[in-house]
């Protein structure tokens, strides 16, 4: 292709919309234009790392054994209330009606679709297993849409759906769709990992988030060295402490806590570090109840955990008014002391505190030497809280460690959920009824494309690994002599009949707004040629990423740029 015929509208510089790397630089390099807040056109460059992405998730969805189909974008209600889902899935469902007043909405993903399509398909067991999936334009109206492509309100996205007649059969089918998903990541050339994750709002019995390494990803996982254990931290497992019993407790005494409403005040005031503070949340957990949740000072609650040991599907703090009425003092002094009547809920970790602190139920008060069950009595003891760098693996006796990531796939065993609410069943072998047991499987197309830029760029720009790469090599012609242009047509021509991929920059620009286009762009060789490489018969070629750079005679470049694409779409798949 030739720039200038081409449509790719760079810019010089940075857009004040930005928010994150990707963002800036899709924009900058001509990939992408806002047409409103999470909508987006893929323009030409940003189309071809797209179809390349869905390229390779073709190939690998048919390699598992899937089927490709279509499935309408608009959805009626009258299949979302089935599985209660029209109400549950909440604002960020995007909803319409037409001219006859009949519910409908844009599907954010397509369970029921697919159930119903099943249901009204398959009757027998003979026609299991059976998977399915699109590649389609996806639609939430996410509460604050930002990040470009990280989090918009329409998306692409892979989703597949399977379907199975007993249990055994479904994990072999999660198994296989779970070592595609590998399979596509590492043919993308990113650094990746699948961890344990909650099922959401897709529901299920367990899933897996495929998370893409960047430093500047929203999600925070941990993950053993030493195993293959890794999970989300609002799934992650946390090891229970031993508890202690101390020979001799203190006694229970109050103290004088003046404005000392967070942990970081009152372990200033007191001299204590924070994990001798415990701190006693309360949540709205119904209509008209409250259950207070003990967590230690220096962890975080984990409201997922909670949620899951509770059953229910939201979870709230209570309101300043709430916490009052109950405590008799304001947030900031609540303590599970004399406090009722609430259900008390208390991570693991404070069963192996004595002599701690909390809130004393007054303003501006607080009690030291607290032990349970001295003090007070604890419901239930569990696991609430996030997990964190330094706690112990539950695979193994090595500690934790952290890393970001941006989820760009997700893969749920779902189980009955589904099918049991819509009656998608079939007859068994001994002509009894069952309900086919699910899964669901899905990859944020465009998504995936803005986390390689996360993880493959510098200072000047995008540094597109080869596999997804809009073209393989760039042509930069330095000056307009003739010499300079006809070697740069020549090679243009020789290496479109090897297949590589070239884009040709034919402007009449600078040398040196052609080297930064064709950086921020992000092509993974660069062919430079000048006059006086030329007249020592040399051309330079500089691969992108390394910054390495190489004179070879001008026969040689065919060939050698032919062996390096072959090689880096080997390594980086």
């Amino acid at each position: 292709m030739r720039l200038s015929q081409s449509f790719i509208p760079t810019m010089r510089q940075d857009p004040g919309e930005a928010e994150v790397t990707s963002h800036r630089l899709m924009l900058r390099a001509g990939m992408i234009r806002k047409v409103a807040a999470g909508i987006y056109s893929y323009l030409p460059l940003g189309l071809r790392v797209i179809r390349k992405i869905e390229a390779i998730i073709r190939e690998e969805m048919n390699r598992a054994g899937a089927q490709e189909l279509l499935l309408p974008i608009l959805s009626p209600a009258e299949l979302w209330k089935e599985t209660g889902r029209w109400d549950f899935y909440g604002k960020e469902l995007i909803r319409l009606h037409d001219r006859h007043e009949r519910d409908f909405c844009l599907g954010p993903t397509h369970e029921e679709v697919v159930t119903d399509l099943f249901r009204r398909e398959v009757s027998s067991y003979r026609q299991l297993p059976l998977t399915l999936y699109q590649i389609q334009t996806k639609f939430r109206d996410e509460i604050r849409p930002r990040f470009g492509l990280m989090r918009g309100r329409e998306f692409i996205m892979k989703d597949a759906y399977s379907f199975d007649q007993d249990e055994a059969s479904a994990q072999h089918n999660y198994q296989q769709m779970h070592d595609a998903y590998c399979r596509i990541f590492s043919r993308t050339g990113l650094q990746f990992r699948p961890v344990e994750a909650d099922t959401g709002l897709i529901g299920g019995i367990s899933s897996h988030e495929f998370m893409v390494l960047a430093n500047t990803g929203e999600e925070l996982i941990v993950f053993d060295p030493d195993s293959a254990y890794a999970a989300n931290v609002e799934r992650a497992e946390v090891v229970p402490p031993p508890t202690q019993t101390p020979e001799k407790l203190n006694p229970l005494e109050k103290v004088s806590t003046p404005n000392a409403k967070s942990v970081e005040d009152l372990s200033t005031l007191l001299k204590v570090d924070a994990n001798r503070v415990v701190k006693t949340l309360l949540y709205q957990t119904g209509e008209n109840e409250i259950t207070a949740v003990l967590i230690r000072g220096d962890h975080q609650a984990n409201e997922i955990k909670i949620q899951r040991f509770l059953g229910i599907h939201d979870l709230t703090l209570a309101s300043p008014d709430a916490v009052e009425r109950i405590t008799n003092a304001p947030v900031g002094f609540v303590g599970p002391v004399g406090l009722s009547p609430v259900r008390l809920l208390a991570d693991h970790a404070i069963g192996a505190l004595s002599d701690f602190i909390v809130g004393g139920n007054e303003t501006d008060v607080h009690l030291i030497n607290v032990n349970s069950p001295r003090d007070f009595a604890v419901d239930d003891w569990g696991d609430f809280r996030q997990a964190q760098a330094g706690d112990l693996s539950p695979n193994s006796d090595s500690r934790l460690q952290t890393a970001r990531g941006i989820e760009v796939g997700h893969v749920f065993m779902l189980g009955t959920k589904y099918s049991e609410k819509m009656g998608a069943t079939f007859l068994d072998a001994e002509g009894q009824s069952q309900p086919a047991i699910m899964g669901c499987y899905g990859i944020g197309v465009s998504r995936t494309a803005a986390a390689a830029v996360e993880q493959n760029h510098d200072e000047k720009g995008i540094c597109w690994p080869m596999p997804i790469a809009p073209f393989q090599a760039q042509i930069l012609p330095v000056t307009n002599s003739d010499a300079v242009r006809q070697t740069s047509e020549k090679l243009y021509h020789e290496l479109g009949k090897e297949n590589i991929e070239v884009l040709l920059d034919d402007r009449n620009e600078r040398g040196g707004v052609k080297f930064n286009d064709a950086d921020m762009i992000g092509t993974p060789y660069h062919i430079i040629i000048g006059d006086k490489s030329l007249a020592n018969n040399t051309i330079e070629v500089k691969d992108r990423k390394t910054g390495e750079k190489i004179h070879l005679p001008p026969d040689q470049v065919i060939g050698w740029i032919k062996e390096a694409v072959t090689r880096k779409l080997k390594i980086e798949a």
